[in-house]
């Protein structure tokens, strides 16, 4: 017999694409789609849509949405995309690269009025994530225009303009 708290179920997401469980596949199963071990990934083989997990969990929680191709790719390009913010608030700021991808997360959550549980690329959706693309490439275009400087391109990413300093 068990004592203490109870063991909440494993959580196991909802496709969004065809609303079937998604499964647990880990390096080795026929339905995992990496050649090395990426850790274990939440699949839905009949979208071909995955996520993974949060390191360090017991429990597999997954990070966030399954994603198929398309949302892969624009996750990928959203990250592209901030890179260059995320390393600016880095040396600027001296804070590690998870609280500056946070911050820029939130700043474009907020900018563009994204409901968001937690600052992650992997909550957002295919049209949400070509918005942000959208919205940074015109903000690092307007501060290179303005006659900014690379370190100044992050200023916007936590909420403060220069001027609020």
């Amino acid at each position: 017999m068990r004592v203490g708290r109870p063991v909440k179920a494993l959580p196991q997401p909802l496709c969004d694409y065809c609303g079937v469980r998604a499964v647990l596949a880990r390096a080795g199963d026929d339905a995992y789609p990496y050649r090395e071990d990426h850790g274990p990934l939440w699949i839905c083989t009949a979208c071909e849509a995955w996520i993974g997990v949060h390191a360090r969990s017991t429990r597999n929680v997954p990070l966030g949405r399954l994603a198929n191709g398309a949302l892969r790719d624009a996750k990928s390009r959203l990250h592209d995309a901030l890179e260059p913010l995320v390393a600016a608030k880095m040396r600027r700021d001296g804070v590690n690269a998870f609280e500056a991808r946070g911050k820029a997360i939130r700043w474009l959550a907020e900018e563009l009025g994204f409901e968001l549980a937690s600052p992650s690329v992997h909550l957002l959706s295919l049209e949400q994530c070509e918005a942000a693309i959208r919205h940074v490439e015109a903000f690092v275009a307007a501060r290179r225009g303005g006659g900014g400087t690379e370190s100044d391109e992050s200023d916007e990413s936590d909420g403060e303009s220069s001027e609020q300093r």
